[in-house]
């Protein structure tokens, strides 16, 4: 469950970054509600300490 959340985070932050440089205008909003989520996932892992 750990790695899925992990990667699950990893592919959201890669996605953000390419929403938030090749589409900046479109969807603002949506990348950056994924990129909270990514963040939240990351802190998880590292507070549950997997």
């Amino acid at each position: 469950m750990g790695n899925t959340l992990y990667l699950i985070a990893v592919v959201l932050i890669i996605l953000w970054l390419i929403g938030f440089l090749g589409f900046p205008d479109a969807v603002g909003g949506l990348i950056h509600i994924l990129l909270v989520i990514a963040v939240i996932a990351i802190l998880l892992r590292l507070i549950r300490g997997a």
